[in-house]
């Protein structure tokens, strides 16, 4: 039986008032297909419009510290969802995202996979030309061969797996860390994409 809404998103912010708008505006399709629950923005020192997004569009804003391992697991406990969804500030999630999303946490919980496995997106570079694709060809190529998503593709994951391997890090590289603990079995890649800008893959 399907005991939806059950996604909490997470996103770390800095002055974001810029991307912020279209990232969230790609979470609305969560919300009618009801597997989303709550949006928490955990910002450090944002001087721009980042908070008025936060309350224009319901979301749940935290002030934190630098550390965005240590924001991103604050962000965590503030959400409800017993499944976390870890996006960047620039990562908008693709038509069809949210169905995907429900087909995966439907399969892994009827197995009794929750624990055991998390899932990433598949990653769009925004632009034209060939720069984009090669950087959307290595990205194929580092999943591929180490099991390293670039932090702003996505980590799906479920509140008891996230919190039995000790949330995020604390310190540098906290988001690459995380994924390595979880290791590169372990992660499924999802259909859908995620677009990027390529300054941040």
């Amino acid at each position: 039986m399907r005991t939806f809404p059950v996604l909490s998103v997470v996103i770390a912010t800095h002055n974001s008032e810029r991307q912020l708008v279209p990232v969230l505006s790609a979470l609305v399709q969560g919300v009618t297909a009801g597997v989303l629950r709550d949006v928490t923005l955990v910002d450090h020192g944002s001087t721009d419009g980042t908070a008025t997004i936060a309350d224009a569009a319901g979301c749940a804003f935290l002030s934190s510290v630098t550390d965005v391992g240590v924001r991103l697991r604050q962000g965590a406990a503030q959400s409800r969802g017993r499944w976390l969804l870890f996006l960047s500030d620039c990562s908008i999630l693709e038509e069809g995202w949210a169905r995907e999303v429900m087909i995966f946490i439907e399969t892994c919980e009827r197995r009794g996979q929750a624990e055991r496995i998390a899932a990433t997106f598949r990653l769009a570079v925004d632009g034209y030309g060939i720069g984009p694709r090669i950087g959307e060809a290595l990205a194929v190529a580092r999943l591929a061969l180490f099991g390293l998503p670039a932090p702003g593709q996505g980590l799906l994951i479920s509140r008891s797996y996230y919190e039995r391997l000790g949330g995020h890090p604390t310190g540098a590289r906290a988001e690459r860390r995380l994924i390595a603990r979880i290791g590169r079995r372990r992660i499924h890649l999802l259909r859908p994409h995620v677009l990027m800008p390529a300054k941040d893959v």
